[in-house]
């Protein structure tokens, strides 16, 4: 047993890092989203960026190519409608709510 190991409980330097990611439920939603799309055959791969204002989780249609799509949280919306976002290539939004399970459900992938 190592003896310079510390159990670190509410430490306040790692909770307001931990605002800067997607929360578990969000990450959980957005991950059965990619299952369901790789096992229709529709992604095949994802990647994370990660900011000072946002997360994105990337969406590839082949690992070479740029990220067909992006799902954002913002940390510091203008809006709450602007809160989570689907943009494209170019980071042009394509759709937006304050609820990320809404954008996800409401969202027609296929046509997308």
């Amino acid at each position: 047993m190592n003896k310079h190991l510390k159990l670190v409980v509410n430490n306040p330097r790692i909770n307001e890092k931990s605002n800067y990611f997607f929360e578990k439920d969000e990450l959980k939603i957005i991950l059965d989203l990619y299952a369901k799309m790789v096992s229709n055959g529709s992604w095949k791969d994802y990647g994370l960026k990660i900011s000072s204002k946002q997360v994105a989780f990337s969406v590839f249609k082949n690992s070479s190519e740029n990220a067909v799509y992006n799902i954002c949280k913002n940390f510091k919306p203008v809006n709450k409608s602007l809160k989570y976002l689907i943009t494209d290539t170019k980071g042009r939004v394509l759709k937006n709510s304050y609820f990320l399970e809404n954008l996800i459900k409401n969202t027609n992938w296929k046509k997308l």
